[in-house]
């Protein structure tokens, strides 16, 4: 985790398959809301974000990403658990190299001792509000 009052530099990666997106789902028990963001994670001291992304999809769920393009970059501000957070997230666009994962409903990994789940879920249901994606800005990327 990080720290209090510290800026976090992420790396995140839209993948698609038609109009479905994978997408990790989470929840705020202070605000006992659900969301979702596209998966990725922190990119490390002397490490270059689109490393980082390749590194984070092979740790979290043993994949290896191909077509890797950058989409750009956003800046999150926001409350999560009842914290002030602030994130630095570059967004690529990418593929798996194995066809597997495109098959597979959802996918549950660890980070950390944090159990998670990514899910094939349609774009146009973060499009209608009916699922919260964050940050919001993120759906231009869809």
């Amino acid at each position: 985790m990080h720290k209090e009052g510290e800026i976090r530099v992420l790396c995140l990666g839209v993948i698609k398959d038609g109009d479905r997106v994978l997408i990790g789902e989470g929840y705020d028990p202070v605000k006992e809301e659900h969301f979702y963001r596209a998966l990725g994670g922190g990119v490390e001291f002397g490490e270059t974000s689109y490393e980082a992304l390749k590194r984070e999809f092979q740790e979290e769920i043993q994949a290896e990403l191909t077509n890797i393009k950058y989409l750009g970059c956003l800046e999150s501000l926001f409350t999560f658990n009842g914290k002030q957070g602030h994130e630095i997230l570059q967004v690529y666009q990418c593929d798996f190299a194995d066809p597997k994962f495109y098959q597979m409903d959802n996918i549950v990994f660890a980070e950390g001792k944090r159990k998670k789940t990514a899910l094939w879920l349609e774009i146009e249901r973060f499009k209608s509000g009916e699922l919260k994606l964050v940050p919001e800005q993120f759906l231009d990327y869809l």
